[in-house]
């Protein structure tokens, strides 16, 4: 089964809602995608990496402790370098970029783990990076402000609006706009304008693809559910991938309660694309909440607002407080401290009806987030 309906859109929703300042940059992205993608060296190179330096294929791991009444599966993207799926993304997308002839990278980030992988590939190719946070994120998210400038990136604070990766987002455009020239905009999720969430899609299928081998291999069947915590939603796109085609599979993506573009938004344009986001009636996008800096986001990715419009995909909401607590119960009874982002995925996988074996993504680690939960108590 394809979203994609059109070059560029996924059902009403994708697009291109740019300055024309900026249309020959996507066209010379979009072609460049299309070359590298086609390149046997270029996945060889890509696979290669992922390999040594990402440490894929990741591992699927049963759960033993965490629930009494179904089997659930972690596909352990926090054991990935950098300690989050986002390296996927970043690895390839900086092979692009050095395909491209640029020397320059921008990005956004918010809970700091794509800053950190966008920090990691720049100084891996030798790439000046400059990563865009906002003020209140780069407080709640110390430990990985400091990594990106041990690694040699250029954090510039954004004090502006709700400090978040909104306006974050705004201001790598921006930077973007200015420095088209010398300059390749690495976007973390599946959004943006064409060709952007088809790039982010594919680099990160890898998830969805090696987690489907594992637990036929491991189960000798597919699981009844496959869950995903969404914000701008490339981890939960990437292992939606490797399940899209099973009918049988169900397709959760877990928002924060705070920020639910899909459950609670309308469709609307943001950050170059068309997909449903948190507005007024006006059309002005709307504040978003999450205790998780990664879903505090009021938009997401076209794809996943043509799957809900589908009924391909399911998306709920889980609180702060159900994230804390599978926070707590997944740390003390497997052994495992996950990001708080995938925590909210593991609420709603631990209660989700009419679901024996469940597969969840794990999508991060949960070094960044120690200080918001000591918080919390």
């Amino acid at each position: 089964m394809s979203t994609a309906s059109q070059p560029g859109y996924y059902g009403a929703y994708g697009g291109r809602y740019v300055p024309e300042t900026l249309v020959p940059a996507l066209d010379e992205l979009e072609r460049g995608w299309r070359g590298i993608a086609a390149d046997y060296g270029f996945r060889r190179e890509l696979d290669a990496l992922a390999a040594t330096y990402v440490g894929r294929p990741t591992p699927l791991y049963r759960t033993e402790r965490l629930a009494d009444d179904r089997t659930i599966y972690l596909k352990r993207e926090d054991l990935c370098h950098t300690g989050a799926h986002k390296i996927n993304n970043a690895v390839g997308q900086a092979l692009l970029a050095r395909r491209l002839g640029k020397h320059r990278i921008v990005a956004e980030t918010g809970a700091g783990q794509h800053g950190v992988a966008a920090a990691t590939v720049c100084a891996r190719f030798g790439l000046e990076c400059v990563v865009y946070m906002g003020a209140e994120d780069m407080r709640r998210q110390a430990p990985n402000v400091e990594r990106m400038r041990l690694l040699g990136a250029e954090v510039r604070p954004v004090e502006f609006g709700t400090k978040t990766l909104k306006e974050a987002t705004s201001e790598a455009i921006r930077d973007w706009i200015t420095n088209v020239e010398t300059t390749h905009y690495l976007i973390g999720s599946c959004v943006g304008p064409h060709p952007y969430p088809e790039i982010v899609r594919e680099l990160q299928a890898v998830i969805g693809r090696e987690a489907r081998a594992q637990v036929l291999e491991a189960e000798g069947r597919l699981p009844d559910a496959v869950v995903a915590c969404v914000g701008g939603g490339s981890n939960a796109i990437g292992l939606f991938a490797g399940f899209l085609e099973d009918a049988e599979v169900r397709l959760v993506g877990v928002e924060a309660a705070g920020a639910a573009s899909l459950g609670t938004g309308r469709a609307g344009v943001m950050d170059g694309a068309r997909s449903s986001l948190l507005a007024d009636e006006d059309g002005q996008i709307a504040d978003a909440h999450s205790i998780s800096a990664g879903l505090d986001y009021p938009g997401v990715g076209p794809e996943h607002a043509a799957l809900r419009d589908s009924g391909r995909a399911e998306y709920v909401g889980a609180t702060d407080e159900e994230a804390l607590a599978a926070f707590h119960v997944l740390a003390e009874r497997e052994g495992i401290i996950p990001a708080l982002e995938p925590a909210h995925a593991l609420a709603r996988a631990l209660h989700l009806e009419g679901a024996e074996l469940v597969l969840v993504g794990l999508s991060g680690r949960g070094d960044k987030d120690l200080a918001t939960v000591l918080e919390r108590g």
